[in-house]
């Protein structure tokens, strides 16, 4: 039994590291606002998945939260990379390029979830920088978004 938990721990160790990195960037008094924001947002997320997962997928295992965890992390980061570079493009364009991400976050849910209110939280706020949806299969959501990107380039 001992054997099956230190395997589970190993295996969750992408998770972990993201939500630790996570939430001590937000913990830290220095950190700047967006950052803070983005960083709220992974820890929200993954809390949000571990939770949902306990919930309703209880047979999965470690390897997959790890593998949406890590597909999060890559999106968030695509994300943030598109938006600076986008910084001195005309506004219209901008907001294309936020709704790419928006869409793919929301079109692709993981776990169908019709609590709303608490999936589309970030969504709702207008003056949020992760305006994504909770309930999001973070694989599915970063090659929605690529091969979007790879259409625009």
């Amino acid at each position: 039994m001992a054997l099956n938990f230190t395997m589970s721990a190993n295996a969750q160790q992408v998770f972990t590291e993201i939500r630790n990195k996570a939430q001590a960037t937000v913990s830290d008094p220095n950190t700047a606002v967006m950052v803070r924001q983005i960083n709220q947002f992974k820890v929200d997320a993954l809390n949000y998945m571990a939770m949902k997962m306990r919930e309703v997928m209880p047979d999965s295992s470690a390897t997959y939260l790890d593998r949406q965890a890590y597909a999060m992390h890559t999106f968030l980061t695509l994300y943030m990379k598109t938006m600076l570079a986008q910084r001195t493009a005309p506004q219209k364009i901008q907001i294309e390029h936020m709704k790419l991400f928006i869409d793919a976050s929301i079109s692709n849910p993981l776990f169908r979830d019709n609590d709303h209110d608490l999936v589309l939280a970030y969504y709702a706020e207008s003056d949020c920088i992760t305006r994504f949806s909770l309930d999001t299969d973070w694989q599915r959501a970063y090659i929605a978004v690529a091969t979007e990107m790879k259409k625009i380039r």
